[in-house]
């Protein structure tokens, strides 16, 4: 019999992304008053915040990014997952960065600046999670943001 992979641990605060992930939606909170994108959910950093969040609502996001950094691991941190895989750290369009695996691409190709988008996976039992997947780059050219939720 197979491990049942790790869940996702979920709180309070970070219950609507969850939820959001079910419906195969992406979301990040963002700052009302100024604009800025924040994940994991944080207060903005850039002015006084109203308390308990009343300053941040969970948004719609885009779902794109870059490869900020990446690892291939070749040794199971837990019996679940089958290895070579891709943890790494995806700088998002909006500007915060989020860990999550990459698919879709063999482990040797994925690379620092790489675009991404995100796929939402069902793993299993209903569970779906964010993971990304190589996407064609931005026409435009366009950049990803550097502003955000990076302290």
């Amino acid at each position: 019999m197979t491990p049942s992979r790790p869940r996702p641990n979920i709180d309070e605060d970070n219950r609507p992304f969850w939820e959001a992930v079910q419906e195969r939606r992406f979301v990040l909170m963002r700052c009302q008053e100024c604009g800025r994108w924040y994940w994991p959910a944080a207060y903005c950093r850039h002015h006084r915040n109203a308390p308990f969040f009343g300053s941040l609502r969970w948004e719609p996001a885009s779902g794109r990014g870059r490869v900020f950094v990446c690892n291939i691991h070749r040794r199971a941190f837990h019996p679940a997952f089958e290895v070579p895989y891709v943890f790494a750290l995806i700088e998002l369009e909006e500007g915060p960065m989020f860990g999550s695996n990459i698919i879709g691409c063999p482990v040797e190709d994925v690379r620092v600046g790489m675009p991404v988008e995100i796929a939402f996976t069902e793993v299993e039992d209903g569970v779906v999670l964010p993971l990304f997947r190589p996407s064609a780059p931005d026409p435009s050219g366009a950049n990803v943001s550097t502003e955000g939720a990076r302290a």
